[in-house]
């Protein structure tokens, strides 16, 4: 199985008050919205940030965000009026900081991302 895309699925109950928030949270209007129940952003070459109106699962959903510098992200999001938490230092030197959409699904961006196999 060859796999070319990624696409992580965000459930939401309004996609309206959701697309907003994440158009602060990555500075930016969604690159695709192929209906009016999703807004999609594309995060890296091949992996994409879906957001879909599912009231039902909404507030459950987990995204890890890998980014660089994550004390200037968390003062970016603050500009943009979003609040993410302290750093907290983790496993292998490894930063984290986190935040919730309106629903409560929980972004985590981590910082000094490291894969060790």
């Amino acid at each position: 199985m060859t796999i070319e895309h990624v696409l992580a699925v965000v459930p939401v109950a309004d996609i309206t008050t959701a697309r907003e928030w994440y158009e602060r949270l990555f500075g930016r209007a969604p690159d695709n919205r192929p209906m009016e129940s999703l807004a999609e952003w594309r995060l890296t070459g091949s992996g994409w940030l879906q957001v879909w109106q599912d009231p039902d699962r909404a507030g459950n959903g987990l995204v890890n965000l890998a980014v660089t510098d994550l004390a200037a992200h968390r003062d970016e999001l603050a500009a943009r009026d979003l609040t993410a938490g302290e750093i907290q230092q983790v496993n292998k030197g490894v930063e984290v900081s986190a935040l919730t959409d309106p629903d409560g699904n929980r972004i985590t961006l981590i910082g000094d991302f490291r894969v060790d196999y």
